[in-house]
């Protein structure tokens, strides 16, 4: 009978309620949103058109950020409908399964990005380090290889955040006062104790990611030592504001994402208002930026983008 109660307790709908504090401008908050979510499907949707017909664009490099681009598709997917539903429609209800899904879904393809950046930063390093080898160290086995590993290990990661919260009972408030529904912020709701939930929500995911960023970090510093030795001021200014757009997505995915996780386990004198619209830009902002960014920085796929934008506009030779 008590099986039968707890069972009941964690099979019913959540609320989502949007943004406390705000509901009155949730519809001009949605303009932003849904603009910039736009921007994020048709720049992801172009990068991945151009890297899958374009035979140039056939190199390690490209693979990863087409991943990227399939990885950002996911996230803000994921999270930005429903958020824009909330903005439009008011509070809405969620199924327990969709809450999971959803659950999932974002906290994958956000590690799984960590692990992509991370990718790309190696494959960078090699080739302004190493360029000679490059070809000999990134072989497609190789690539496949790494893309295979990054997946499974985020999987691994997040596949027990799930477990945990569909074995709580919930039988107080099903509101969650957010766009999205986020692990601790779920796990909350639960009349259990949840410590489990807070140390593995912290601890294992936070560690996964800090040691992408640690890697990601050395990487940056050995291109850098490489970059000043190079003979050529042009080459040096050129490769150095490619990698400078590169930090610059990478910290503007890094540092919403830790606030939002810090500011949970720790952050009580944060207002809730503030938290929730900086833990929406993570899902949202580096999506749209991607696609700008690498795609200005790197001539090859500026090029093709306005030959398939602008047909009749002449190719520079």
């Amino acid at each position: 009978m008590v099986m039968h109660n707890v069972s009941s307790y964690s099979s019913g709908p959540f609320t989502l309620s949007g943004i406390p504090g705000l509901e009155q401008y949730h519809i001009w908050i949605s303009i932003p949103f849904c603009f910039i979510y736009l921007v994020a499907i048709v720049g992801n949707s172009i990068l991945l058109y151009l890297i899958a017909v374009e035979n140039s664009l056939h190199s390690p490099m490209f693979f990863f950020l087409s991943m990227l681009a399939t990885t950002d598709l996911i996230l803000s997917t994921t999270c930005v409908p429903k958020t824009l539903s909330i903005f439009w429609f008011g509070p809405q209800e969620t199924s327990f399964p969709g809450c999971l899904t959803q659950l999932f879904f974002l906290h994958y393809s956000f590690v799984l990005d960590s692990a992509i950046l991370l990718a790309m930063a190696f494959d960078r390093y090699v080739a302004i380090c190493s360029p000679l080898r490059y070809t000999t160290i990134l072989t497609p086995k190789t690539i496949v290889k790494i893309a295979v590993g990054i997946s499974f290990r985020s999987f691994c990661v997040f596949v027990p955040c799930v477990f945990l919260v569909n074995r709580l009972p919930f039988c107080r408030t099903r509101t969650i006062a957010h766009t999205y529904c986020e692990h601790i912020g779920v796990a909350r709701l639960a009349c259990a104790d949840i410590s489990i939930n807070i140390w593995y929500g912290f601890c294992v995911p936070i560690m996964t990611v800090i040691i992408d960023v640690v890697l990601i970090a050395i990487s940056y510093t050995l291109i850098l030592c490489a970059l000043f030795r190079l003979p050529s001021q042009d080459a040096r200014q050129k490769a150095l504001g490619t990698c400078g757009s590169h930090v610059c997505v990478i910290l503007m995915f890094y540092v919403p994402a830790f606030f939002s996780i810090l500011a949970h386990r720790f952050g009580h004198n944060v207002p809730r208002t503030f938290h929730i619209m900086f833990a929406n830009l993570y899902v949202i902002i580096p999506p749209a930026l991607n696609p700008i960014v690498y795609g200005v920085k790197t001539k090859q796929i500026r090029d093709k983008a306005i030959l398939l934008l602008f047909p009749n506009t002449p190719s520079d030779k």
